[in-house]
């Protein structure tokens, strides 16, 4: 389970470490709020967000922010990546890591176009105007929800909008849930102990676990739950047909 570290898995290591020390203790907020992945519709959207948001962790001076984020994510490709990069070369999984890390930006994002639509389409049917929500959404001026009504229902409808528009998508969790997908359909029988489960579990079960849970769990949008479900969904989905791809071209050839 911890495998001699691989050029490419070291590589992306260092540049997540290296950004999360610059953005933190160098240049934040600047850094943090460039390059952290915002819904596309948001005023604060850079088309290199859809990259450098796989770059940027949760920073513990934000609300809600923690070192964990980062150190689960960096443990997690260090202890599959590696096999990973042998079994399929450092070109394919350069491919697969990022692959897997924006089919999580576009799941999670299409997820939000669905909510900002239906928000949308409410507060127009009440006569309220959505640019109200769109020009206070300002990365640093506005750092509280403000009130845009007196009447309950569209005050927090209204709230939703914003927070969807100036909240955005950190880290690597979709290119890891991609990797750890990827290594549950090469090798199905291994027996992994993951960090939330207790007890020995063979690899072909992992990746429907999570699945299920993170639609679940992206559904039910609990509340104080800030984690991007849909990002980990689209990550393994990326992951688990990749390697199903990968494994019928390297049949064909042999």
């Amino acid at each position: 389970m911890f495998p001699q570290i691989t050029p490419v898995t070291r590589n992306i290591i260092i540049l997540n470490v290296i950004f999360y020390i610059v953005s933190n203790f160098v240049s934040y907020p600047l850094l943090y709020d460039k390059f952290s992945g915002y819904f596309p519709l948001s005023p604060n959207f850079e088309s290199w967000q859809i990259v450098t948001h796989m770059f940027m962790h949760s920073s513990f001076k934000e609300p809600g922010g923690t070192l964990f984020h980062i150190i689960f994510n960096m443990f997690t490709l260090y202890s599959f990546g590696p096999v990973l990069e042998q079994v399929l070369g450092q070109k394919k999984f350069i491919i697969l890591y990022f692959a897997a890390g924006l089919g999580g930006f576009v799941l999670f994002n299409m997820w939000n176009y669905y909510e900002v639509s239906q928000l949308t389409n409410y507060l127009t049917s009440q006569g309220f105007d959505i640019h109200d929500v769109y020009k206070t959404v300002d990365t640093r001026q506005i750092k509280y929800y403000p009130q845009f009504s007196d009447k309950e229902g569209i005050d927090s409808s209204a709230r939703e909008l914003f927070a969807i528009l100036k909240t955005p998508m950190v880290g690597a969790s979709g290119a890891i849930f991609g990797i750890i997908a990827a290594f549950s359909t090469l090798f199905p029988d291994a027996k992994l102990m993951f960090m939330f489960i207790p007890f020995p579990i063979k690899a072909k079960y992992l990746t429907p676990i999570i699945i299920a849970v993170s639609i679940f769990l992206g559904l039910r949008q609990f509340s104080g739950d800030n984690i991007a479900h849909f990002a980990h969904l689209g990550g393994a989905l990326i992951g688990y047909l990749f390697v199903l791809n990968f494994k019928k071209n390297r049949d064909r050839i042999q």
